[in-house]
């Protein structure tokens, strides 16, 4: 099947201020970032990869303006690091709207072989690392008085099982739950917090730790017979960020063909 056309900004986030975790490269964080910018935001950019974001802020600059863009490597497992971003994005365009908590880390590893590093590796990037950044922003937000919107970046794994994801559908199922608590208590400030729960989006990270037999297993399971594009998700975080979305908080999207 065709993958559509790829969408014209329309103003959706004009005059918003938007943060995003793990954004630079070709992923969803990446495609978040340039949908917003296209969408009419400015936006701060961080990464634990700093060439990386290096590059991503130069593209992204050049594209849209300087003025429109910042970065600021974090690595979401240091709480001095979080909280230096959420002062870098306030310092710098004064104020933040939005964010998407995109920081997340997988792979495959069968529970009876894999030691408690590993375990609690990927729980403190994917589940504690978006809490951390939640804080943060929630803590901005009800400062500023002024309302905002969360994102966070889940998976359908956090549903669904399959093999060798114990440690990844675990925080995954856990960032569903914080989000649908911290929502209810961020209501009391005006910020809505909600998730996005992406399938199989392909970029060059899930490539290298995913064999190409389970790539076309997974890709059999769609209905439309392919991947998400990351801007395809992108778009739907660009919708919970936006003031069309504002009645939502709470909810966890599946962004998804798959069927059963």
């Amino acid at each position: 099947m065709t993958i559509p056309q790829y969408p014209q900004g329309r103003g959706l986030l004009t005059g918003k201020v938007v943060v995003i975790t793990a954004a630079a490269g070709a992923g969803i964080g990446g495609a978040t970032a340039r949908r917003c910018l296209e969408e009419g935001a400015s936006v701060v950019i961080s990464d634990a990869h700093e060439r990386r974001l290096a590059g991503s802020l130069e593209e992204l600059a050049k594209e849209f303006g300087a003025d429109r863009v910042a970065a600021l490597p974090c690595d979401v497992t240091e709480e001095a690091q979080v909280l230096a971003l959420y002062e870098h994005a306030k310092a710098t365009f004064g104020r933040v709207d939005v964010a998407v908590n995109n920081a997340g880390l997988g792979g495959t590893d069968e529970l009876a072989d894999m030691a408690d590093e590993r375990w609690e590796r990927v729980l403190d990037v994917t589940l504690n690392g978006t809490m951390r950044c939640t804080r943060a922003a929630l803590r901005l937000m009800r400062e500023q008085g002024t309302g905002g919107a969360i994102v966070n970046n889940a998976s359908v794994v956090g549903w669904r099982a399959q093999r060798g994801q114990s440690h990844y559908a675990a925080a995954k199922a856990g960032v569903m739950a914080l989000t649908r608590c911290a929502a209810l208590e961020a209501a009391d400030h005006g910020v809505r917090i909600n998730a996005v729960a992406p399938s199989l989006a392909m970029h060059p990270h899930l490539v290298k730790v995913t064999s190409e037999e389970l790539l076309d297993e997974l890709t059999s399971r769609e209905a439309f017979g392919r991947y998400a594009e990351p801007w395809e998700v992108a778009n739907v975080i660009i919708f919970l960020a936006g003031d069309q979305s504002s009645y939502l908080t709470g909810e966890v999207i599946s962004v998804s063909s798959q069927h059963p």
